[in-house]
């Protein structure tokens, strides 16, 4: 199991504080960006838009992007750019992936 994860969201620290830590692959994708191929893969296997995963409430999507008719792949360039914009947390299996907010949705994963 992995874990797209920012230490600085109280939603992230509540999903990782409730999934066991044996195992698991904690990526600081702040730190860490993630690739335009793994996020694109990333949303496919999560099963959603793009735009879906976007936080849209945050200053670099208002000032840069809000409003403008962008592209699946423009919006995957600018969280690619901005991975603050990225929806979080992300947990991942092998065969599956999910937006864990609320966290308890990571439980779901664990069965």
């Amino acid at each position: 199991m992995k874990i797209y994860h920012n230490n600085r969201c109280s939603k992230s620290r509540q999903c990782l504080a409730l999934i066991p830590q044996d195992g698991v692959e904690i990526i600081d994708y702040i730190n860490n960006p993630l690739t335009k191929v793994k996020l694109t893969a990333l949303i496919k296997k999560i099963g959603i838009a793009p735009m879906e995963l976007v936080r849209k409430g945050e200053a670099i999507w208002k000032e840069n992007y809000k409003g403008k008719d962008l592209s699946d792949s423009q919006i995957i360039d600018a969280m690619v750019a901005n991975p603050k914009l990225i929806e979080r947390p992300i947990v991942e299996t092998e065969d599956k992936a999910m937006v864990c907010r609320p966290p308890e949705l990571v439980l779901k994963m664990l069965n």
